[in-house]
């Protein structure tokens, strides 16, 4: 697989994780706020093992089963949170989106923002026909944020996973290739329709 790139949004740095950003990882990923509203990050985040994870998105992405990007701001050049399209199957054309915000970065607008630039990268480049997504049903900030991307809301997953020793059911979301397309090509302006035959 060619060299995963970086991504840019209007305030945000999407790249590969490094070794040195494992600290980082431990350190915010590893906040209870976190924990609780993803299904598989731990709390506490043992220590040391975040290398692990780095090392295994890197294989994800070299197999072409995956693509998680640090979110770095620009203007402090701080890791921000962890975005992936997670579960790429090639041959169905289809992903998952998957991210995380530190806490003390919430209410920015980072997740729509990041997940607006990696919708984009599924479509464009990875050739995706479906983006989906899901989150516990009593994360309803996470919803906001999906519905803001266009996606549709589908359906929910009774007693989906185990969170902590209780169920948790699951809301389903998605979005089509055509559906993006419609909503992010600019309208034609006077000229472009005269240029039409």
């Amino acid at each position: 697989m060619h060299e995963q790139p970086t991504l840019t949004t209007a305030r945000l740095t999407l790249r590969r994780f490094e070794i040195d950003d494992a600290w980082d990882v431990e350190r915010l990923a590893g906040t209870r706020e976190i924990a609780d509203t993803t299904l598989n990050i731990p709390h506490p985040y043992p220590v040391g093992t975040a290398r692990a994870w780095v090392e295994k998105q890197w294989a994800a992405w070299e197999s072409g089963t995956g693509a998680t990007f640090a979110c770095v701001e620009k203007k402090t050049g701080q890791l921000a949170g962890a975005i992936s399209l997670m579960s790429i199957r090639p041959e169905h054309r289809r992903a998952e989106l998957g991210y995380w915000i530190a806490p003390d970065r919430w209410n920015n607008g980072y997740a729509t923002e990041s997940c607006r630039r990696l919708l984009e990268f599924g479509f464009d480049v990875l050739n995706l026909h479906r983006i989906e997504a899901r989150r516990f049903e009593r994360n309803v900030a996470s919803g906001r944020v999906l519905l803001k991307l266009g996606m549709e809301q589908e359906g929910i997953e009774r007693d989906w996973a185990i969170k902590w020793d209780r169920f948790e059911n699951s809301v389903l979301y998605s979005i089509l290739e055509p559906q993006w397309r419609a909503s992010h090509t600019p309208p034609a302006t006077p000229t472009d329709r005269a240029a039409k035959p």
